[in-house]
């Protein structure tokens, strides 16, 4: 988990020193850009272009092979059609560097990249419609199959056995329940681990595996107006969180992050659900874990947050933007039930599907 001290803090006269000295470039626009754990900067060169300046957090900073893995991943996914992010190159040819940068407390080591800038506006700040959710579903499960054509010899440090957000370690959220302490949802949280533990572990085996992104949510997925369908994807962005998983774990991630700002929240899994199966239908295991795995990543979500906030309590109204309406929604889940929940989407999907 990361440290207090853990994410960079940069100036704006640290960014153009940086994006000169790397990769020769005068910036007439440096903008911060909202991020959770690392920081990230949007730059306009003085001769043109539009980017996005990374700078990893300290921990991360440390794992170059698996951000070299990520860089390697969107420039795949890019050269198949996926609109993902690319590194640029710096002067050397390095696609990072680790640089040594004071942040006002010592220096430290932080890797830095420097993205192609994609254009459209998140999908959080369009109004909702079942046509965009089909849209993301089926970009989702695009992503992933895709992601199954990838090699490469460092392959396995997608393997993050105790990494916190993958879907298949909702258990290890027990040691920082103590953050939802006075908070009534804390129970539902418990509930839910308790049955995760039963009813999806033990099942894991017969799931499909493949790679995650394991953070499609509302503000990773960018949108541009389409005269067709009124939106269509322009961009997918941070693949921070990938990591081996399922498929399934991509589908409920989707769901229940799209979740967060639709005015009729259950209703949401229907044409996402839909938009998955046209691309890759599920088993049965994988359709019968599905509303647990939606609830599992609202107490990651929740839970988590709680906990950064205690770390970068400055980073607050970033850090608590799914919590503020992920509490109702995951109370409301537990208290519909199972049976009730998947009925509605599996129904909702069949009729978006059979209207198509």
């Amino acid at each position: 988990m990361s440290t207090k001290n853990s994410k960079p803090n940069l100036s704006q006269a640290q960014v153009q020193e940086l994006v000169g000295r790397l990769y020769g470039m005068t910036l007439s626009q440096v903008r911060p850009l909202p991020s959770y754990a690392d920081q990230n900067f949007y730059v306009v060169a003085t001769g043109g272009g539009e980017y996005v300046l990374k700078i990893m957090n300290t921990e991360d900073s440390q794992n170059p092979t698996l951000i070299e893995m990520q860089s390697h991943t969107m420039t795949f996914l890019h050269q198949q059609g996926i609109p993902a992010q690319t590194a640029l190159p710096t002067l050397t040819g390095q696609m990072m560097s680790l640089e040594d940068i004071d942040c006002g407390s010592g220096c430290q080591k932080y890797l830095v990249r420097l993205l192609t800038y994609l254009p459209g506006t998140t999908i959080a700040k369009v109004p909702y419609s079942p046509q965009i959710m089909y849209q993301t579903g089926k970009m989702a499960a695009m992503m992933d199959r895709v992601l199954q054509g990838m090699g490469h010899p460092n392959l396995w440090v997608l393997q993050r056995k105790n990494f916190i957000w993958n879907l298949s370690n909702v258990p290890l959220l027990e040691p920082y329940l103590h953050v939802m302490d006075g908070d009534p949802v804390q129970q539902v949280v418990k509930e839910v681990i308790e049955t995760f533990k039963r009813q999806v572990l033990p099942n894991l085996g017969s799931f499909r595996k493949c790679i995650n992104h394991g953070d499609f949510n509302d503000l990773n997925i960018l949108v541009e107006p389409d005269d067709l369908e009124g939106y269509k994807i322009s961009g997918i962005l941070d693949f921070g969180d990938m990591s081996s998983g399922y498929y399934v774990f991509e589908l409920a991630i989707t769901i229940m992050y799209m979740m967060i700002e639709s005015p009729d929240p259950i209703e949401v899994g229907g044409p996402v659900l839909a938009g998955w199966e046209s691309v890759i239908p599920l088993n049965e295991a994988e359709r019968n874990a599905l509303y647990l795995l939606v609830l599992g990543r609202f107490c990651q979500s929740l839970v988590l947050a709680r906990h950064f906030v205690t770390l970068q309590p400055e980073n607050e109204e970033y850090l608590m933007i799914t919590a503020k309406t992920g509490i109702h929604h995951l109370s409301r889940l537990w208290e519909l039930g199972k049976e009730e929940v998947e009925m509605r989407w599996f129904q909702a999907a069949r009729v978006y599907s059979d209207g198509k």
